[in-house]
């Protein structure tokens, strides 16, 4: 695997080439999103990746050329190592899934044993972005918590609501919270 980042346009060719346009048009709002969001940590002055942050988002739903179950961060995660993408890359598909998925979800899944839940703060920020679009539409957190209380359990729906709390106490009252 290369260390070296895909630029936005070669992210967005690897995606013309798999995944169909709904996939695309939300990757593409997941990764404005994200962008905001990891610019308003800077602010706060955390020390985040700008480039990861886009990049992991426009290719976080790379599985989705597969399936669309939750297998499609692990196939995503194939897939990106398949192309030799960098490790940070990978670990932001693997993990970008709800709030995170726990070892025990994860053996139950049938994944491989790994880390499922985002770690860094670039995974943190994508995984936080995703929650905020449903299809290309950017939505309040509290239709994906709404919707992920009726499909999930408590424990998933919480670590979402972690996730949020984390990220909004980052970034405090800013444009990307909205």
């Amino acid at each position: 695997m290369s260390e070296r980042l895909p630029s936005r346009e070669q992210a967005l060719q690897i995606l013309h080439k798999s995944c169909a346009a709904n996939v695309i048009r939300h990757s593409e709002t997941v990764a404005s999103i994200a962008i905001e969001t990891a610019k308003a940590c800077r602010e706060k002055g955390l020390n985040d990746d700008l480039e990861l942050v886009e990049v992991g988002a426009l290719l976080h739903d790379i599985g989705r050329s597969k399936t669309h179950t939750v297998h499609h961060a692990v196939i995503g995660a194939e897939i990106a190592e398949s192309l030799g993408l960098p490790g940070s890359i990978v670990s932001i598909i693997k993990r970008h899934v709800g709030g995170g998925i726990t070892a025990s979800e994860a053996k139950r899944l049938g994944w491989p044993k790994d880390i499922y839940v985002p770690k860094t703060i670039e995974e943190k920020i994508v995984a936080y972005a995703d929650k905020l679009v449903e299809g290309a539409r950017r939505v309040p957190i509290e239709v994906t918590i709404r919707k992920f209380s009726k499909e999930l359990p408590p424990a998933a729906v919480n670590r979402v609501l972690r996730l949020h709390r984390e990220i909004t106490a980052l970034v405090g009252d800013c444009e990307c919270k909205k």
